[in-house]
């Protein structure tokens, strides 16, 4: 990934010179780095505040509570995790999460149900099912409050950062049937 990084990098300045931008070139990169580490800052700072929320809630047994009321719907996409309480209340946090548009809280959640999915596999090494219906589900995710997007607009100068609610409600649901539809077929083509 870091060649592929450098690799764009060089490209970039190449081109900037050679097309005769070489000006705009070094002072977009001397604008940009600033402004990089205003987002970085930002976003970090919302990552601390609800991976904290999402903490006091699995410690409140909130999580515990959300884990039960997901548990029907969880248990019937993921019937091997539904075993393991563990597991599932980690997988209910982080759909949880994810619902809230909090996506890089709920990357610690997903990662632990990730674990204990790898943990309960019969086949050790082998991404399953469950583990890559995991992955659609994080990436796909639906979206009743798109909060990292609006605190991003926000933070660019947004009046309303919470206009762009029907387009994400739309856009979230249309990725997750398309998402969840795929991975059915793909577990069915592969004999699983």
């Amino acid at each position: 990934m870091s060649k592929m990084w450098a690799a764009a990098l060089v490209i970039s300045v190449l081109y900037g010179a050679f097309s005769g931008r070489g000006t705009e070139t070094g002072l977009a990169a001397l604008q940009g780095a600033p402004a990089a580490v205003e987002v970085i800052l930002g976003t970090g700072g919302l990552i601390c505040l609800w991976s904290g929320v999402m903490e006091v809630m699995r410690r409140s047994g909130l999580t515990a509570g959300l884990s039960r009321l997901l548990r029907p719907v969880l248990g019937r996409l993921f019937p091997r995790a539904a075993r393991d309480r563990d597991t599932m209340d980690a997988l209910a946090a982080n759909v949880s999460a994810n619902f809230l548009g909090l996506g890089n809280a709920a990357t610690p959640m997903g990662i632990r149900a990730a674990q204990g999915m790898a943990r309960l596999s019969d086949r050790p090494g082998t991404a399953s099912r469950e583990l890559c219906l995991l992955v659609v589900l994080n990436t796909a995710s639906i979206q009743l409050l798109p909060t990292t997007a609006a605190a991003l607009r926000a933070s660019a100068g947004s009046a309303s950062p919470f206009d762009i609610l029907p387009a994400v409600w739309l856009s979230s649901a249309a990725s997750v049937t398309a998402g969840l539809l795929a991975a059915s077929l793909l577990a069915r083509l592969c004999g699983e």
